[in-house]
């Protein structure tokens, strides 16, 4: 620990262990980020599950041919399917840690409640990786609009480069007549840095589906809709390659950023917090704090999810 210095020749208590070791009852937790999966997915099969394995039948809407008619023809009916999707709940992670009973009456800091907040948000930030890497794999793509990881979008090109993106974007939902309320965008933060660049597209009031100066032209992702989409911003989605990519989408390419885009009846996804239980640790005098959580994901409408990659230097 540090101690005041001394003047040359003061030799009174030279070791310093007079000096008091002080811990702030105060604790430096992790920052906090917002789950970006609970917004962009249908959540309306998650009161319906309940244990892991726990299936979900959704029924499919028929297709409807259309025929020609003419006066006096016969009409020939259809057979309508009944297809189904299964959303099920096949996916799992927990956390688990123990706290000795003199370690719990010693301290000044309460662990188990401090480690269970901790525990619960790094389980939402599992989730919120899993489900989106989980679309990333399984959505659409269209390379010529938004990229691929064979052919991405050149990010540094030019100024207006991502807002021509986004646009692309929107068109490519309108030409599988996707409905334009609940379409969302997700991106890493590296795209909004770059998207900031792009002032002459941004500043277009029409763009922005405003009125008023929007909070994208003070560097915030804003909660106005761009080209229609509702944009999101999250780390969940990784650099392919470098230092930042401890857990990576795609397959390879320095400086390669994945994106999603989609409207939010694409993807179901059901979880539930299965136990939050403390138990005896039978081998030590301690508690053991665990938790579990179990969920599911399904990409139900593939023609309304779409993947894309661009490059950041």
């Amino acid at each position: 620990m540090a101690t005041m210095s001394n003047a040359a020749g003061y030799t009174n208590l030279p070791s310093g262990n007079w000096v008091p070791a002080v811990y702030s009852q105060k604790v430096q937790k992790f920052f906090r980020r917002a789950s970006v999966v609970e917004d962009i997915t249908n959540t309306d099969y998650a009161g319906e599950i309940e244990n892991f394995g726990d299936t979900v039948n959704i029924v499919k809407e028929p297709s409807i041919t259309v025929s020609d008619y003419a006066r006096g023809q016969s009409v020939n009916t259809q057979s309508l399917a009944d297809d189904k999707l299964q959303l099920t709940v096949d996916q799992g992670s927990y956390f688990a840690f123990k706290v000795d009973d003199i370690e719990e009456r010693q301290s000044h800091v309460n662990w188990e409640a401090l480690a269970t907040s901790s525990g619960a948000y790094s389980l939402k930030r599992n989730y919120d990786y899993n489900v989106l890497k989980y679309i990333y794999d399984n959505a659409s793509t269209s390379a010529g609009n938004t990229g691929t990881d064979a052919s991405p979008i050149d990010g540094d090109a030019a100024a207006d480069t991502l807002a021509d993106l986004i646009s692309a974007a929107k068109t490519v939902l309108d030409s599988n007549d996707v409905p334009e309320e609940n379409r969302w965008f997700v991106a890493p933060p590296a795209f909004y840095k770059q998207l900031r660049k792009a002032g002459a597209k941004i500043m277009d009031q029409s763009v922005m589906a405003d009125g008023s100066a929007s909070s994208m032209r003070n560097g915030l992702v804003t909660d106005r809709p761009l080209f229609g989409f509702r944009l999101y911003s999250t780390n969940a989605i990784a650099v392919s390659s470098g230092a930042a990519a401890s857990k990576t989408f795609g397959s390879a390419g320095s400086n390669e950023y994945a994106l999603l885009y989609g409207h939010q009846s694409g993807v179901a996804t059901a979880n539930h917090i299965a136990k939050t239980e403390l138990i005896r640790d039978p081998d030590s005098f301690s508690d053991i704090v665990r938790g579990l959580h179990v969920f599911g994901r399904k990409v139900l409408r593939t023609d309304a999810v779409y993947s894309g990659v661009i490059t950041i230097a």
